[in-house]
């Protein structure tokens, strides 16, 4: 990966790089929906050290990458170890190739994120989806279009050429939320948002301020409170999720895009599994979201 190509790949080099950890506490959530006579797509928290951005994936439509996707999600590789370790200013951010091993030692490295197989190219299964502003694809090996494992990123802007590039590059969903976090990656840069190349494939190393250290990287987290739903014959929905205990678990709705969040119910977890039932017929196309209160 050379700095400022337009190529979308993915290496599996191991790096090093002493001082780099990261302590950064953050609260992780999941989306998910169910609708009574159709579904939408899973949404996802990304939260990031510049803000927080909702993701709809495609699951009907690219059922092979989703599910790519959300198995890293519970791994769990994409916890707030994870970094985007990759930014083109007008072009992507990438992340899930690299993570640190211990956020609170000393003389920390940059790891190489384990990765599963790779999975089959759906660019060409269903519809296809095209690389513009806000939707989000996996990288893979130049050349190799059945390569991707667990590398993903972001458009920062069209990219249509990519549509076409060996068998082209499988979009599996969309921001729905946090443009405004998007728009930090691109110009004007009013974040002091700067750029590191240390080598190898990170040469395009997003880092905030003037110091290349530990509290500067970008940690992005993604995680699943595997919450499902269900719906049944008279049209009530039973949304069941594995609650937090001793915390404020909320469980909140929503019948737009992009989501303007009601809350349906708070209650303390216990650790257990709980479900709730929802009969209002105006939601029967809701989407759903339990979040935690850390």
């Amino acid at each position: 990966m050379e700095t400022g190509s337009r190529e979308i790949t993915c290496s599996a080099k191991f790096l090093q790089m002493k001082r780099l950890i990261g302590i950064l506490p953050l609260l992780s959530a999941l989306f998910f929906l169910s609708a009574a006579y159709g579904s939408a797509g899973t949404l996802a928290q990304f939260r990031t050290t510049v803000g927080d951005i909702d993701v709809e994936l495609f699951d009907q439509d690219k059922p092979v990458t989703v599910q790519n996707f959300i198995r890293y999600v519970n791994s769990p590789a994409y916890t707030n170890f994870q970094l985007i370790h990759r930014w083109s200013p007008d072009f992507v951010i990438q992340g899930g190739g690299f993570f640190v091993l211990n956020r609170y030692a000393t003389n920390q490295g940059i790891s190489f994120l384990p990765t599963f197989g790779a999975i089959t190219n759906e660019y060409s299964v269903g519809p296809t989806y095209s690389n513009v502003y806000g939707t989000i694809a996996m990288a893979r090996n130049a050349g190799q279009p059945n390569s991707a494992t667990s590398q993903w990123f972001i458009n920062l802007s069209t990219n249509t050429f990519l549509d076409s590039r060996d068998g082209g590059f499988t979009v599996f969903g969309r921001v729905v939320q946090g443009t405004n976090t998007l728009e930090k990656f691109r110009p004007p840069y009013t974040n002091s948002l700067n750029q590191a190349n240390i080598g190898g494939p990170l040469t395009e190393l997003p880092y905030l301020g003037t110091n290349l250290i530990h509290d500067a990287l970008i940690y992005v987290d993604i995680t699943l409170l595997k919450v499902a739903v269900s719906t049944s014959e008279g049209g009530s929905r039973s949304i069941s999720w594995n609650s937090v205990s001793n915390r404020l678990n909320r469980v909140e709705y929503t019948t737009n895009l992009p989501p303007s969040w009601i809350t349906l119910a708070t209650t303390n977890g216990t650790g257990g599994r709980f479900t709730l039932t929802d009969t209002n017929s105006a939601n029967s196309r809701a989407f759903y979201r339990v979040r935690i209160d850390y």
